[in-house]
């Protein structure tokens, strides 16, 4: 079976990308529209890889990101983190709380992918 991916986006379109853009490159995809349950499943799961929109109803996904690190199983998990908030401040406070990649929405198809290889290779 391929990697294992949670994804946590409640954009809908662009969520349906991703998962099409990473099926077709032998990704299992499970997505969340909400924040609510995002840490929870994550456990669970225990994907390679967690991709988080930054703002999410329920739960934000710095606030994601700050639970999961603060757990030492996923001290080393990557977190790529997708917004459309790209100011500078949202980068620094997403490096501090340990993000492993962050990309400012729109992003190219090809630029999202080689980000996704590269954190899980």
């Amino acid at each position: 079976m391929g990697k294992h991916v949670v994804l946590v986006e409640d954009e809908l379109n662009i969520a349906e990308a991703i998962r099409f853009l990473l099926s077709n490159e032998g990704w299992r995809v499970e997505t969340l529209a909400n924040g609510t349950t995002a840490v929870d499943v994550i456990r669970k799961a225990a994907p390679d890889l967690v991709m988080l929109d930054v703002m999410l109803p329920g739960k934000s996904g710095f606030e994601i990101l700050h639970d999961l690190r603060a757990d030492p199983v996923f001290e080393a998990l990557p977190i790529l983190m997708l917004t459309a908030r790209g100011q500078a401040r949202d980068r620094e406070m997403a490096e501090k709380a340990g993000v492993s990649r962050f990309m400012t929405k729109p992003f190219s198809n090809s630029d999202m992918l080689d980000a996704v290889r590269e954190l899980t290779s």
